[in-house]
C-alpha cells in the first residue's frame, strides 16, 4: 500500500492532477508512471507533465572543479535537516577531494569511507549517488543554493568561462533532455506525435477533423517540442530572446548532465 501511494503522490507532483484521476490513470496502465502521464496528457487532462529527477532522495550534491575537469558527488540522507547541516556539507567536501584524488572507480572505498567516518555520527542511512569525473577541453559547473540541483557543461577550447558558468546555470533551471535537436531520436518524436494525435481527438475543438489534418497540424509542433527540449535551442534564461546556441557561439558546446537530489 506504502509504495502505491507513494506512485500516486508521485504522479501528482509530476501533473498538478488529483490523487483520484491519477489512482485511475495508474491502475489503468499497470502501475507504470510514465504509461500514466500519457494516458492523461491524451485526455488532457495533464497538458504537461513534469520531468522525474534522476533521484528522488534528500542529500546533497558537491562538485570539485579544476581546469578541465570537474569531480562530481552526490550523497542522499533520510532528512532534509541533515542535508542542510554544516556536518553534512563538510563530508560532501572530503568525498569530492577523495574522488577527484583517487578516480571515479574509488565509489566503493568512498562508501566505506561514510560508513567508518560519518554515518555513526550523523546518525542516518547514507548512499553515494553520483560518483564521477567529467573532463573536457573547456569545463565549467554550477551547484545551486540549495545544493540539490546541479550541473556541469563540457565546450570546445576558446569557450568563454564565464559564458559557459551561466549556460550551466541555464542547464540546472531549463533541464534540457538532449544537446542537438538531432539527438533526439525517431521513437521520441514518434510517440510525441501519437500523444499529441490523441490529445486532438480529445479535444471539443479539434476532434472533428481528420488524423491527416491534425498530423499536419502536428507536425508543425515538432520542431517546438525539439527545441523546448535540446539545450541549443533553448531560450536563454537569463535573455528569453537569445537562443543558448547565440549565446555561448553554435558549436561551442560539446556535452552537459544535470544532477539533482
Amino acid at each position: 500500500m506504502a509504495v502505491t501511494m507513494e506512485l500516486i503522490k508521485e504522479l501528482r507532483t509530476r501533473t498538478g492532477i488529483g490523487m483520484m484521476e491519477c489512482k485511475k490513470a495508474l491502475e489503468a496502465t499497470g502501475w507504470d508512471i510514465e504509461k500514466a502521464i500519457e494516458e492523461l496528457r491524451k485526455k488532457w487532462l495533464a497538458k504537461a507533465a513534469k520531468k522525474a529527477d534522476r533521484e528522488a532522495f534528500e542529500g546533497g550534491i558537491s562538485i570539485l572543479q579544476d581546469s578541465g575537469k570537474a569531480a562530481i558527488i552526490s550523497v542522499s540522507c533520510e532528512t532534509d535537516f541533515l542535508a542542510n547541516s554544516d556536518k553534512f556539507k563538510a563530508m560532501l567536501v572530503v568525498l569530492t577531494e577523495y574522488l577527484r584524488d583517487n578516480g571515479a572507480a574509488s565509489q566503493d572505498d568512498a562508501q566505506k569511507l561514510i560508513e567508518s567516518d560519518y554515518a555513526l555520527e550523523l546518525g542516518e542511512n547514507l548512499q553515494i549517488k553520483d560518483y564521477e569525473i567529467i573532463e573536457g577541453d573547456v569545463v565549467s559547473s554550477y551547484v545551486h543554493s540549495n545544493g540539490k540541483l546541479a550541473s556541469v557543461v563540457v565546450a570546445k577550447s576558446g569557450t568563454d568561462d564565464e559564458k559557459l558558468k551561466q549556460v550551466s546555470m541555464h542547464v540546472t533551471a531549463a533541464n534540457p533532455e538532449y544537446l542537438l535537436p538531432e539527438d533526439i531520436s525517431d521513437e521520441v518524436i514518434d510517440k510525441e506525435k501519437s500523444i499529441q494525435l490523441e490529445m486532438m481527438k480529445n479535444d471539443e475543438k479539434m476532434g472533428n477533423k481528420s488524423d491527416d489534418v491534425l498530423m499536419k497540424i502536428i507536425e508543425g509542433k515538432m520542431g517546438k517540442f525539439k527545441s523546448e527540449n535540446s539545450l541549443t535551442e533553448q531560450a536563454f534564461v537569463i535573455d528569453p530572446n537569445t537562443k543558448v546556441k547565440n549565446f555561448i557561439g553554435e558549436g561551442n558546446l560539446v556535452s552537459f548532465k544535470r544532477y539533482s537530489i
